[in-house]
């Protein structure tokens, strides 16, 4: 055991190898070696540089996003006319990157804090026993009211009733507001400041133009009805219960040309609606929300509550910018040589392996050295290049002399037939 680790150690530390260059003339073994460069060669020139930009370093943007809606809604409920602006109509009023725009509405009015009888259908009772608190939803008072066969209720009466959704929706007008976007894009790594208000894109531009993906793509004004369609919905489907529609922003941007073409592209995507018109069958379909404005008559808080249907809309940047740098590009050429040498250890692992003649290239591809025979060298008093010379002569006699025999594998080179 002990001369075991001394023998290991002695290997380790006293000795070295060195590569042994051999040309091997096989026609099978170069065609494998030279079609495995060339795709190596392919793999780095095709995607590497080409397809994936491996010579440019990359950055994302930090970006901000601003809003503002326009346009006017009117209303006729049951006689009962009506104008909605931008105040009214847009939740939250900020000019946030993510909001909602009402498209359709159920109020009630009027409503004040007290008792009053549960809506016919619901909670029906034909005792007080019927209502005993806490069983439902509501706070019941535990009293039966005889003229809606319902519970009482302490909440803001009159209950709302929001079973029936108006249909058509109230606010189809809403198709015809238009959408303002500023967007500006900062990109750290380079210095580069970008806003989608790009070069040519001024007041008077902005007045008259209206977003178009083939004739006005640049133009930072969308038409709501045509930001539901693109996103793949129908209007008045989408209007009647609501839904959600993503604007993308796409900032891709090559910093080694002029910096005026970098320019956004604006993508529509239907986030949650009713596309196929199959929500009907859906447990919960739409997007709504309950909204109240509160107010006092004749000292009586009082307030007037809507269930809001509308189209929210989020407004998301997504970005990349890429600009040529030298160790991006040296990493990719240096992990490409390195990829060269799978070639190889193929070809080593075919000639030492699976050709006929693998015992002969084992042979050919290395060569041990040992301390005797520098001691046979000097005790001959000739140099140690000189006797491994005489030494590889001798072998070359020997490996003739095997050639003779029908099942030898010795000899320097391979011919194919």
């Amino acid at each position: 055991m002990k001369s075991q680790i001394t023998n290991a150690l002695s290997d380790f530390f006293f000795e070295y190898e060195t590569p042994r260059q051999v040309l091997v003339r096989n026609r099978r073994v170069g065609v494998v070696c030279r079609l495995i460069q060339l795709g190596v060669l392919a793999y780095i020139i095709g995607w590497v540089f080409i397809y994936e930009k491996g010579y440019q370093s990359t950055d994302t943007a930090v970006s901000s996003v601003f809003t503002k809606m326009k346009g006017v809604g009117y209303t006729n409920v049951d006689g009962d006319e009506r104008v909605w602006d931008v105040a009214d109509y847009v939740f939250p009023p900020q000019g946030d990157s993510s909001f909602v725009v009402m498209t359709n509405y159920i109020i009630t009015e009027g409503q004040s804090m007290g008792k009053c009888p549960e809506l016919k259908g619901k909670h029906n009772c034909s005792s007080d026993a019927d209502c005993e608190g806490g069983r439902l939803k509501r706070q019941m008072t535990g009293v039966c009211r005889n003229e809606t066969k319902t519970c009482e209720v302490l909440a803001w009466c009159p209950v709302e009733d929001d079973n029936i959704i108006p249909d058509p929706p109230l606010l189809m007008s809403a198709e015809n507001y238009t959408l303002f976007i500023k967007n500006s894009v900062t990109f750290p790594l380079f210095g580069v400041t970008r806003s989608n208000l790009v070069e040519g894109i001024d007041a008077a531009y902005i007045s008259k133009c209206l977003h178009s993906p083939d004739k006005a793509p640049l133009c930072p004004i969308f038409k709501l009805g045509d930001i539901v369609k693109l996103s793949g919905f129908n209007f008045e489907t989408i209007a009647r219960v609501g839904g959600a529609i993503g604007i993308v922003v796409d900032w891709t941007c090559n910093f080694d040309v002029d910096v005026k073409h970098c320019k956004p592209k604006y993508n529509f995507h239907g986030l949650y609606g009713n596309p196929a018109e199959t929500d009907k069958a859906r447990a919960s379909v739409g997007y709504n929300f309950r909204y109240a404005k509160h107010y006092l008559e004749d000292k009586i808080q009082k307030r007037t509550l809507l269930k809001v249907f509308g189209i929210r809309i989020d407004i998301i940047v997504q970005s990349l910018a890429r600009k040529f740098d030298i160790i991006p590009t040296l990493t990719a050429i240096g992990s490409g040589v390195g990829i060269f040498g799978v070639a190889t250890v193929v070809c080593d692992l075919v000639l030492l392996y699976l050709l006929p003649k693998r015992e002969f290239y084992k042979n050919m591809k290395f060569k041990y050295t040992d301390t005797q025979a520098q001691q046979d060298s000097e005790s001959l008093g000739l140099d140690t290049s000189v006797y491994y010379a005489l030494e590889a002569n001798a072998r070359q006699v020997q490996g003739t002399d095997q050639s003779n025999e029908p099942d030898s594998e010795a000899g320097s080179t391979e011919t194919e037939k």
